[in-house]
């Protein structure tokens, strides 16, 4: 007896055309030989497809997390390290910034003076050096992402060829530049442009940027010296703890200065307020005092009314020589914080900006021989210079200066 098929195809199908359509059931796990015609163990291609489908969402997913930035912040554990004999007399904040690379300045300092980071159990100061052996307490950090070395943005391809416009001296391992004024050497409040900050171009491959090894003021131009390898970053900061740098510096300062050649030997403190900060000169023994010391020669002057002075600093604190010349009744000419001469008025034709430059460096090279760099006068500076007379080509007596 025929049964009657009732068909929902318009027009009749051969064989192999209802052998597709007619729907799969999947077999159980006791079945699981090969089916005819398909591969042993496999799936048919439409669910194989399905599954696909359904996979691909958090394939995608994967991938596109893949393909994102690096967060900027990344959160670190709370650790202890030990000093280690490479580490022996380096700084605090040299010590994290060797071990963190990407650890903002202003991160460091917060950290320090919040008492977050403990050496052997004790509060320490960024400048505080470390012993090897020394157990160091780190905190919860927020480290800066390593920027990956690759193609520079138009930004950073100028700020690289900004870079290279100051630079003075410069091999595999150093970079000395001449350090414009108003451009700060590192960040401080409400400060979007700063030289640490533009040395991020200069990544190696590693994802080492070339570090500070001193400072300038802000309004100060001329030499500032920077470590393009961790060796050689060592050996200089080695050298200006010894004392083996020798920095020059040229002032204009009101007045004759006498004797025309000294010395100025003093304490220096800091003293803050609620408008600025200045160092004051301090009493041996008082809180924070440090001593300073600084020889000075008279180059030439301008009718004893303006004197161009060569410096010496034999020590590097914080604002010494403004606060020198200030304290032996000459100081430096523009300077916001430290001229305090009553009823003094400018020349006509000077401008009234820091007359300081950070002339000349010399030290010994990491590989061996002498690193010596000179910074031309800045462009206020050579215009007082041109409207008083001077030249700047004039022997500079502070080079008989002791080397103490």
């Amino acid at each position: 007896m025929s049964r009657r098929i009732k068909r929902t195809d318009p027009k009749p199908r051969s064989r192999d055309e209802r052998k597709e359509a007619r729907p799969f059931k999947a077999r159980s796990a006791k079945k699981s030989g090969p089916r005819p015609g398909g591969k042993p163990g496999g799936k048919p291609p439409r669910l194989a497809g399905e599954h696909a489908e359904r996979r691909a969402p958090r394939a995608e997913r994967e991938g596109a997390a893949l393909e994102k930035p690096v967060e900027a912040l990344l959160p670190t554990k709370v650790q202890t390290v030990t000093v280690t004999a490479d580490e022996n007399n380096m700084r605090v904040d040299r010590f994290l910034e060797a071990r963190f690379p990407g650890l903002s300045f202003s991160h460091i300092q917060r950290v320090v003076r919040k008492g977050e980071l403990r050496v052997d159990g004790k509060r320490v100061d960024s400048k505080d050096r470390l012993e090897e052996g020394q157990s160091v307490r780190i905190p919860p950090l927020k480290l800066d992402a390593p920027k990956v070395v690759g193609e520079l943005s138009e930004a950073a391809q100028k700020t690289l060829k900004a870079l290279k416009e100051m630079t003075i001296w410069e091999d595999d391992d150093v970079l000395v530049l001449n350090k414009p004024a108003g451009l700060a050497v590192q960040g401080g409040s409400g400060m979007t442009r700063h030289v640490d900050q533009m040395l991020e171009v200069m990544r190696d491959s590693k994802g080492q940027k070339p570090r500070l090894v001193h400072r300038i003021d802000r309004e100060t131009s001329g030499c500032l010296l920077i470590a393009k390898t961790r060796f050689a970053a060592s050996h200089l900061t080695g050298a200006f703890r010894s004392r083996s740098a020798r920095k020059v510096y040229w002032a204009l300062v009101p007045g004759l200065p006498k004797p025309k050649q000294g010395r100025i030997s003093t304490f220096l403190a800091k003293e803050e307020s609620e408008d600025d900060t200045i160092m004051r000169i301090a009493q041996h023994g008082d809180e924070g005092a440090s001593h300073a010391v600084t020889y000075y020669a008279v180059v030439e002057t301008a009718g004893n009314k303006l004197t161009w002075v060569s410096l010496k600093p034999v020590t590097g604190r914080t604002h010494q020589l403004r606060a020198h010349m200030a304290h032996i009744g000459h100081p430096i000419i523009g300077d916001p914080k430290y001229f305090n001469i009553e009823n003094w008025a400018l020349p006509g034709g000077l401008q009234n900006r820091l007359h300081l430059l950070a002339r000349r460096i010399v030290i010994p090279h990491p590989r061996g021989g002498v690193i010596d760099a000179t910074a031309p006068l800045p462009p206020h500076m050579q215009q007082s210079w041109n409207l008083l007379g001077l030249d700047a080509a004039r022997f500079d007596p502070i080079e008989n200066a002791p080397e103490e």
